[in-house]
């Protein structure tokens, strides 16, 4: 086992450090919770959902702690770091209600005479031990969403936290097992893309709950295909605004959609799509919006933009600005680069086979463009290789219904941006956006299979 020291992105100074373990130490991991297997599954459920709720507890309690290793390690404004912390402490909550609550079901079978007398009682149960890969962007509540699913069906878990962020796993680990969950029944390993392909290919990992990049999530996928396999990846969000919004509301919260934690989120705000007529009034709400976005320091309380996860990141997201301006864009605000800090940066006058447009721009970028018809727009937003969130701003019922009926994505989000996101909900897109869904209910039966008991009465 080896130490290595995680550096904050904005000025490089030291954010803590972690062990690696060697492959003896990551056999010895998957080990461990195949064989706490036999003690998880069979845990009842109020030991479930009493340790749920102390790890909710305890995270809320530790919440100035934990947002200061998510602003070290991660680079996030320590304001979008404390509502992380108060999100992950709900995901465990919202996990714990579901264990309560349950999810089997009773039904009659005697519906025709060759069945009478006959009743069936469907429960689901876990599958194994959970391969949980996280991401940078949400290291702490992202991990929640795998590991508090995964106590809730009584799964242990081997997670492969993202490079860049190993601290709030390891963190959150801690809590864990000190909620009572058993030791080997938990492993925080900080390997290697390498070591990670070894964890997805393990026999003892009967299932893999991924999120990141496309490339990447489709090719683990590939290499189990008999595995239980769900994928959260990317996406370049559409946010549509009619002419009937309230111009000022959704030009504010495009302005947060677009460039909280510098646009590193799956569904942060891409590409807008304006109706003409509301064209100027919203450029002009939305422009100064955009500028009074504070960058720098994530530490500092009144920041709301710090640095990307990298500054080689930064550098490409400039690379594509600057190819989308040398192509005919118009550059309306931002596309200055200090290091890993990228200024929110709006482009105007893009055109289709731009990266800013067709691809995952990941960065505090965003695109801006008019329409003339509904049906236009819904057009364009269905344009691209991703489905993950699209958000709508009108106030006519008619044009919900068929974005609703029109848009290929996971969710539309009506009147807020494609940023917003509950805990609860089933969360998760379509084309090269993943499979699957999240959210403690949803991620549960991901975990699980279904067991059918019929009974026939004597």
């Amino acid at each position: 086992m080896t130490e290595r020291v995680v550096l904050s992105p904005f000025d490089g100074r030291e954010a803590g450090r972690v062990s690696v373990p060697s492959p003896a130490g990551v056999e010895a991991a998957v080990a461990s919770a195949a064989r706490a297997f036999e003690t998880t599954k069979r845990l009842p459920t109020y030991r479930r959902a009493e340790i749920l709720r102390a790890v909710a507890g305890a995270v809320a309690g530790k919440k100035e702690s934990l947002a200061r290793t998510i602003a070290l390690e991660a680079g996030k404004p320590m304001k979008a770091a404390r509502a992380e912390v108060d999100r992950a402490a709900g995901t465990f909550q919202a996990a714990a209600a579901v264990v309560e609550t349950g999810t089997g079901t009773h039904f009659p079978l005697d519906v025709n005479a060759g069945s009478l007398g006959r009743w069936g009682v469907l429960r689901r149960f876990p599958l194994g031990p959970v391969c949980a890969i996280t991401p940078f962007n949400f290291p702490l509540n992202l991990t929640a969403h795998k590991v508090a699913p995964a106590l809730g069906v009584g799964a242990p878990v081997v997670q492969k936290p993202a490079s860049q962020t190993p601290l709030s796993a390891v963190v959150l680990r801690e809590i864990v097992l000190s909620a009572g969950w058993p030791e080997d029944a938990y492993a925080v390993l900080p390997v290697s893309g390498r070591d990670g392909e070894t964890l997805v290919t393990d026999p003892r990992l009967p299932i893999v709950s991924f999120t990141g990049s496309a490339a990447v999530g489709w090719r683990l996928k590939e290499l189990v295909p008999r595995k239980r396999v769900g994928l959260e990846l990317g996406g370049n969000a559409g946010f549509v605004v009619h002419e009937d919004a309230d111009l000022a509301d959704a030009a504010a919260r495009a302005a947060t959609g677009g460039f909280l934690y510098a646009g590193q989120s799956c569904i942060s705000v891409q590409r807008i799509l304006v109706h003409r007529p509301a064209y100027a009034a919203f450029l002009e709400a939305f422009l100064a919006a955009v500028a009074k976005l504070k960058t720098g320091d994530p530490l500092d309380d009144a920041v709301d933009v710090g640095p990307m996860i990298a500054e080689s990141e930064a550098v490409r997201a400039e690379t594509w600005i600057r190819e989308a301006v040398a192509g005919g864009a118009k550059l309306l605000a931002g596309g200055k680069r200090a290091g890993a800090v990228l200024e929110p940066t709006v482009l105007a006058e893009t055109s289709r086979g731009m990266k800013v447009e067709c691809q995952e721009v990941f960065a505090p970028v965003v695109t801006l463009s008019p329409y003339d018809a509904w049906d236009e727009a819904l057009r364009r937003v269905n344009d691209s290789a991703f489905g993950l969130q699209a958000g709508i701003f009108t106030r006519d019922l008619g044009r919900i219904e068929t974005a609703f009926e029109t848009l290929e994505v996971g969710a539309v989000v009506v009147n807020d941006v494609p940023t917003w996101r509950a805990d609860r909900m089933p969360y998760g897109g379509v084309k090269d956006s993943g499979t699957g869904r999240e959210g403690p209910l949803y991620a549960m039966e991901e975990f699980t299979e279904p067991r059918l008991l019929v009974l026939r009465a004597p």
